[in-house]
């Protein structure tokens, strides 16, 4: 069997600005757009979190996550994720515990250990880069709200979260994977430094994975972009946007909002510009049905991954639903059955 065929697909989506357009609209169309995607047939839709960065309106993921499941009806909806050193963790456990309550059984909780950008960000949070060391440790506690077992804090109970079980990931890279492996939670990774550094993580996960109250077996899920369209060149081009922004904020210090096509082919980039964009497209897997069918089976057989999270954004929505809708029908996606 294809390996594409034996597991879920879902969509992690950053409400990316654009361009000449107001903010507030990459949220509303966050929301359409997870309407489709719940249509497509796709398992789980997850927003982020970003905080003073003009290219992402996605600010507060809980509360964008809330107008998500409210607009849908049975695709699961959570966070890719929560930045846990950027809050409270009583405040993130209440948070779940309400989306929990109000949409019982389809709520994820994708949890990060990034802090704010830049010093400036980060005061703002009233964080600095120490926090994301205590990652570990703000992940004991918030999980110890939802079992009632916490002891950082005695006699304090997160309402109404505590008895509930929203499943519980953990976005990581590098040495965040040993986090998820001592926790006993499903692991979300990218191959941020490579292919080949993933596929270790991955591996050292597995063996490092201790069975817990939220997870008996060790899940990963692969993040990445996938771009389908009729011919390798359309679907290329549906990458440089995204390409662009990437290079621009390594090289300005600000993820900028995506640009059409021919603003990004027009535009002068010095020589290291030119190489991180060129970095930036070629890592990712993009072609036409059979190609990307081709480059997904072979990357799925090597990792053996339960999982893939979709994360493309572009320019031009319309060619972006139709990559999403291309993709799923290759792999055979069908609409999810709603009780009456």
């Amino acid at each position: 069997m294809s390996s594409i065929a034996r597991i879920p697909f879902s969509v992690l989506d950053r409400s990316r600005t654009r361009h000449g357009q107001a903010a507030p609209l990459a949220l509303r169309d966050t929301v359409r757009f997870a309407q489709r995607i719940e249509a497509l047939g796709y398992h789980r839709f997850w927003v982020s979190e970003h905080h003073s960065v003009p290219g992402v309106a996605g600010s507060a993921p809980t509360v964008l996550a809330a107008a998500v499941a409210a607009a849908t009806s049975a695709i699961r909806v959570g966070t890719g994720g929560v930045m846990l050193p950027n809050h409270q963790p009583l405040v993130v456990a209440e948070q779940f515990g309400v989306l929990e309550s109000l949409f019982p059984g389809r709520i994820d909780m994708g949890l990060g250990r990034s802090v704010g950008f830049t010093d400036g960000i980060r005061a703002a949070l009233g964080r600095d880069k120490r926090d994301a060391d205590d990652f570990p440790g703000r992940l004991t506690e918030l999980l110890g709200y939802f079992t009632g077992t916490q002891s950082a804090h005695p006699q304090v109970h997160a309402l109404p979260a505590e008895g509930l079980r929203p499943p519980a990931f953990v976005l990581a890279t590098g040495k965040g994977a040993r986090v998820a492996a001592e926790a006993g939670l499903p692991l979300v990774i990218a191959p941020a430094r490579g292919e080949d550094a993933m596929l270790r993580a991955i591996d050292s996960y597995r063996e490092d994975f201790r069975p817990s109250l939220w997870s008996e077996r060790p899940y990963v899920v692969l993040s990445g972009t996938v771009a389908v369209a009729p011919t390798t060149e359309e679907a290329r081009r549906l990458l440089l946007p995204e390409a662009w922004s990437t290079a621009y904020s390594r090289t300005h210090g600000s993820f900028p909002p995506l640009v059409p096509v021919d603003t990004v082919l027009a535009s002068p980039m010095t020589t290291r510009e030119q190489a991180l964009y060129e970095t930036a497209w070629r890592g990712q897997l993009h072609g036409t049905e059979d190609e990307v069918a081709a480059g997904l089976d072979k990357l799925l057989a090597r990792s053996a991954a339960d999982e893939y999270l979709v994360t493309t954004s572009t320019y031009d929505g319309g060619a972006l639903l139709d990559s999403y809708e291309r993709l799923a029908a290759l792999l055979g996606l069908r609409p999810p059955r709603v009780s009456a």
